[in-house]
């Protein structure tokens, strides 16, 4: 099997184990926009916000340099071990400060103390499993950790159906002991109980991962994976910053109603991020794993090539179709005021998995503090236009604030790869895509909405132009 083709069939297999929660997730819209008023649903997304950067600040970038360590060392099970101590030991130490200074915590996180005991239960649980999910990955076993992702979410999924719709409509259904501890104003609290539970099973699931480790650990590895990896937690820190800061910011400069509708809205561009996830998780382990190939930078290229084709036209089904999506995942239409920020969000992200595919300069170069100082760079630009036009256009704003940061964070890490980690990649053809599919969106979003033969047509029109560009390469693809 070629290099190639092995990389697409094992991003699938990680693709699938990243969709499919995500769907599900995307699925749950239509529940979570019908039965939380946006209010709540800002509660809702607030939540997720802190789990994310928390997530960010405990795992210190210690997923992408176990990848990094565990490629090239002759003791990997050294490494392994250095790795699940070091974050297992920093996680109960997390644990025990939060807890001594739980009061303090609550008012600055502004949660209900409940709300946050659930947030601190799944933060940590999910820490924990991080390095033995990374060796399930970095020892080619797709099939178990796509199964344990698969369970978690159907479990989540399962929860928030049973507690949002069937315990709330159908009470008889329901044993005793789930109706005496169920409060109907507190609804959005089982979102988070559901999400506990499934963060609990599935640590349960990688327990013997922590008995399989000799305790052994290297200083000298730890020292180098920490400072391989503190400059990707600052820079997942800035990461957590694009993603969320608009979210915090339209709450308190404009309202939790209008927060709720543009973190709904924000969902619909969920199908680029899961597609840009996929690649991420499929990309990481490859990248490293094929550096020393004699053809590795020609590799690469290619790879970029066929995500932005695959990209684009994700783009362009999403914009043109999005009435569709619309009506059948936000039931609820007060939250479509925000539709407009969709076409940017997907544009976004897009951008946001394109300097993912550039960002292997750095981290085949051990130039971590690079990635760094562009996620920072990408932070500020967030931070300032938010600031300064959500008071004057709204929510809008942070729509365009978003793209900006990502096309820019895309731009300097494609200029500065080329001077420390040139990879020869086809910009022009690159370029062409995603021009081709922006334009065609735009033209659909806004002046052939709701004519779906119109969509149809620019769909195909894209699909013929890669196809007689690239038919030659992708029959020499397949055949290999």
């Amino acid at each position: 099997m070629s290099t190639l083709k092995r990389f697409f069939q094992d991003t699938l297999i990680y693709g699938f184990a990243t969709v499919f929660p995500r769907l599900m997730n995307f699925v749950l819209v239509p529940l979570h926009t019908d039965i939380l008023p946006r209010e709540e649903y800002s509660v809702n997304t607030i939540f997720y916000v802190w789990a994310a950067f928390f997530n960010v600040l405990l795992t210190y970038g210690m997923e992408t340099s176990f990848f990094r360590f565990f490629s090239k060392s002759k003791d990997k099970n050294l490494v392994f071990s250095t790795s699940f101590i070091a974050l297992t030991a920093s996680t109960i130490l997390f644990a025990v400060m939060v807890f001594v200074f739980q009061d303090q915590v609550i008012q600055l996180l502004d949660l209900q103390p409940f709300y946050f005991q659930l947030l601190f239960s799944v933060i940590v649980l999910d820490t924990l499993v991080v390095v033995p999910f990374a060796y399930l990955r970095a020892t080619g076993r797709p099939i178990k950790f796509a199964g344990i992702k698969i369970l978690n979410v159907l479990i989540y999924f399962g929860l928030n159906y049973y507690f949002l719709k069937i315990v709330r409509n159908y009470p008889s259904l329901a044993p005793d002991v789930v109706l005496d501890n169920y409060e109907i104003q507190d609804i959005v609290g089982y979102v988070f109980i559901a999400n506990l539970a499934a963060s609990a099973i599935t640590f349960l699931l990688l327990l013997p991962y922590f008995f399989r480790t000799k305790i052994n650990f290297s200083f000298d590895i730890f020292k180098q994976m920490w400072k391989y990896g503190w400059p990707i937690m600052v820079a997942g820190i800035a990461f957590v910053v694009n993603e969320n800061l608009d979210k915090i910011l339209i709450k308190d400069m404009v309202s939790d109603e209008v927060m709720g509708a543009y973190a709904g809205c924000y969902k619909l561009a969920v199908f680029m991020t899961i597609f840009v996830q996929a690649f991420k998780m499929g990309a990481e382990p490859f990248f490293f794993n094929h550096a020393e190939k004699k053809n590795a930078r020609e590799t690469y290229a290619v790879i970029l090539k066929y995500f932005v084709i695959c990209g684009s036209l994700m783009l362009l089904i999403l914009v043109s179709f999005i009435d569709i999506f619309k009506e059948l995942l936000i039931k609820d239409s007060e939250y479509w005021m925000a539709i407009s920020i969709v076409p940017i969000i997907l544009l976004a992200n897009l951008f946001l998995g394109i300097y993912h595919n550039l960002a292997v300069w750095y981290k085949l170069t051990d130039r971590t503090r690079a990635g760094m100082y562009i996620s920072i760079f990408g932070a500020l630009i967030t931070i300032a236009i938010n600031i300064l036009l959500i008071p004057v256009i709204g929510f809008i704003a942070a729509a365009w604030a978003t793209l900006l940061a990502y096309g820019g964070m895309m731009v300097v890490s494609y200029f500065f790869g080329r001077k420390y980690y040139p990879v020869p990649y086809n910009v022009k053809k690159i370029s062409f895509y995603l021009i081709l599919s922006v334009g065609l969106s735009i033209v659909c979003f806004l002046y052939f909405r709701e004519q779906y033969i119109v969509a149809v047509l620019v769909n195909l029109i894209f699909i013929a132009t890669v196809y007689l560009m690239e038919r030659k390469q992708l029959a020499k693809i397949i055949s290999s």
